[in-house]
């Protein structure tokens, strides 16, 4: 909820831990737990609505000078989102998103040959081709060390152990995976479809609305000057070679655009720089 625990050692809360921040909200907190019979969507809920939660992570002057690291949770605080949530977002921004709530494991799209280095027995991975593709990423199916590319870019762990905590990493992986795996630029094509459908006729209007939907505020001077200066140089590539616009707009398995393939593949290619904003895929 936080980034950090109240104590930051988290799977270590004996005489070599680190001592919560604040002791009494930790004991307050496990004792409500305990008297209401575990209940942990309660206790969830109790979090994410208290004024500790619902603060913005711009920290004021003051603030940063005495708490440079928020260990008293003055200020909400910033950070990538997990893998499964990376996944999720990019699908729920783009209105692919299957919300169905269990059932069994999605073998969502994974390059050719991943599976080649398993031992034994030999196994052989088949993408889905319908709407589970398109399911939450915690339903994504788990092979034994081999942990699914996409997730393993954004730092999943593996469960051959324990994890209490996920590392954060900032690699070039991450935002290659973004722009470039299939389950994304498939996401993309459906989003620039939304935004050409939903977004008005300007392309200003457009770009309003794929950041609204993308990350809640409209797109600064500095952003649309890049967006539609990314937007032009996108038609008049395409233009000159349709083929590499169906290309693109051939991955995955959605039905064949409607609109003209240059405008469409144009507003993909944006669509993918939105997607890969970091504030797309971080919790502020």
């Amino acid at each position: 909820f936080f980034g950090e625990g109240i104590s930051r050692s988290l799977d270590d809360f004996g005489g070599q831990g680190e001592p919560p921040t604040h002791p009494e909200l930790l004991d307050y907190l496990a004792v409500d737990f305990y008297e209401n019979g575990w209940e942990i969507k309660r206790a969830i809920k109790q979090v994410v609505m208290s004024q500790a939660y619902r603060q913005s992570s711009i920290p004021s002057p003051d603030q940063f000078a005495q708490d440079p690291e928020n260990r008293l949770f003055a200020r909400q605080s910033r950070f990538r989102l997990p893998a499964e949530f990376v996944r999720d977002t990019a699908l729920g921004i783009s209105g692919l998103l299957n919300p169905t709530i269990g059932g069994p494991s999605v073998h969502p799209y994974q390059p050719a040959g991943y599976y080649r280095h398993l031992n034994f027995p030999k196994r052989t991975y088949h993408a889905d081709q319908d709407r589970q593709q398109w399911r939450r990423g915690v339903y994504v199916h788990w092979q034994r060390q081999f942990l699914h590319p996409m997730l393993k870019a954004f730092d999943a762990p593996n469960r051959e152990e324990c994890t209490a905590r996920r590392p954060e990493s900032n690699t070039p992986l991450a935002a290659l995976t973004l722009l470039n795996d299939p389950t994304f630029v498939e996401a993309s094509r459906n989003f620039a479809q939304r935004i050409q459908k939903e977004g008005g006729k300007t392309d200003m209007s457009r770009l309003n609305y794929a950041c609204q939907v993308a990350v809640s505020r409209n797109p600064d001077p500095q952003e649309v000057g890049l967006l539609l200066k990314l937007l032009q140089l996108n038609r008049t590539r395409f233009t000159k070679t349709p083929a590499e616009a169906e290309k693109l707009l051939s991955t995955g398995m959605t039905p064949g655009p409607e609109s003209d393939v240059t405008e469409l593949a144009a507003w993909t290619e944006v669509s993918r720089a939105i997607l890969n904003m970091s504030e797309t895929t971080t919790r502020n």
